[in-house]
């Protein structure tokens, strides 16, 4: 089977990963967790997974349905390092939800047009109208992270980002944009395994790219853009929610449940929503690099 990259990442693993990545890698059980600080050593149980996300789904249905009767505006910005379950945390979040009333933004790389726009300009349009649940799969806070990471951005665009985001989502929240922000993040052996599971799925590799196999060596790298991100814009009007997600079960329960528990909504059921684990996620804090 070819593989994507000439198997890049395959050659990372065996020549360039950290002794400690590969070994918590090679020594791994199934259902084992990789990062030993990580506060479970084993994956949630599935039974006991499907039932809590059943409860939770019924949860959203009656959400949107409060949303789409009240004219309500919800933005959800999704962020995290490569392969931390964004997209699968999203699937689970609006899987039974109205398309209509409910849709992901993925966008691509900038055009030419928006290169020479304000840095918000874009996002801006795809911010939700009255009774619509927006979700973004990375967002506006590409700057902070990714563009910092690669280059793709000068300090000084940097700097007048930070300047700009935080009041940039206060007006958000003024115009009564419900506003969220989710931080999934996932320790170093766990992304590099699921990476490696991913170059050897032909179903999955469409989701590694070039970002993915150059993020690899640029761990700490990421780790200094992420840190001084959160730090600076957690803000009383936008704090950061963040999750660990080394177990994607566990992640996905709990970042749905840190939102529903935040918002009001008809027939809304505290039993169905569940508690908040406190070790899996909280607000910047909990970040753990």
């Amino acid at each position: 089977m070819d593989l994507p990259f000439d198997g890049a990442i395959s050659d990372f693993f065996e020549n360039d990963a950290p002794k400690d990545v590969r070994k918590a890698i090679e020594t791994a059980g199934k259902k084992d967790i990789h990062d030993p600080d990580y506060p479970y050593d084993k994956e949630m149980d599935k039974k006991e997974y499907q039932a809590e996300i059943d409860a939770l789904q019924i949860e959203l249905v009656r959400l949107q349905s409060h949303v789409k009767e009240t004219g309500d505006r919800v933005a959800i910005v999704f962020e995290g390092r490569d392969a931390a379950g964004k997209g699968g945390t999203i699937k689970r979040f609006r899987e039974n939800l109205n398309p209509r009333g409910a849709r992901v933004v993925a966008l691509s790389k900038p055009t030419e047009v928006e290169a020479g726009q304000w840095y918000f300009q874009r996002y801006v349009e795809q911010l939700p109208t009255a009774g619509e649940i927006v979700c973004f799969d990375r967002s506006w806070y590409n700057r902070g992270v990714v563009e910092k990471v690669f280059d793709f951005c000068t300090d000084e665009q940097r700097d007048k980002w930070f300047d700009q985001v935080v009041p940039f989502e206060q007006m958000l929240v003024d115009e009564g944009i419900k506003l969220f922000k989710v931080w999934l993040n996932v320790g170093r052996a766990a992304q590099l395994q699921r990476f490696l599971d991913r170059e050897n799925n032909p179903l999955k590799q469409w989701k590694l790219s070039w970002i993915d196999v150059e993020g690899l060596k640029r761990w700490d790298a990421y780790t200094d853009a992420i840190d001084e991100t959160l730090n600076k814009t957690h803000s009383d009007h936008a704090p950061w929610i963040v999750v660990r997600s080394d177990d994607k079960k566990r992640a996905r329960l709990n970042a749905i449940r840190s939102i529903l528990t935040q918002l009001e909504y008809k027939r809304k059921d505290p039993k169905n929503i569940g508690d908040i684990d406190p070790k899996i996620a909280g607000g910047h804090e909990i970040w753990n690099g």
